[in-house]
């Protein structure tokens, strides 16, 4: 790691953190780093998202004819 970056945090933040890095054994900077991935990970993709407004439709419509020739007036039968 060659990048640092400095945060404040709020007291009773900074004492959970702490709880668990105790509980688990993981230094409170990675498990920070994880959770930075994680979140981070997710708001970057949302980014994308807006874009390109179509994206978010992507996989939601359904319903309609599977292909658009078997409507009527359209068939090449």
């Amino acid at each position: 790691m060659s990048n640092t970056l400095t945060i404040r945090l709020p007291e009773d933040l900074l004492k959970r953190l702490r709880d668990k890095s105790r509980r688990t054994g993981l230094p409170v900077g990675r498990m920070v780093r994880q959770s930075l991935e994680i979140t981070l990970s997710d708001y970057l993709a949302q980014d994308q998202k807006e874009s390109n407004p179509l994206l978010q439709f992507a996989g939601v419509i359904k319903g309609g004819p599977r292909n658009l020739s078997s409507r009527k007036g359209f068939s090449r039968e």
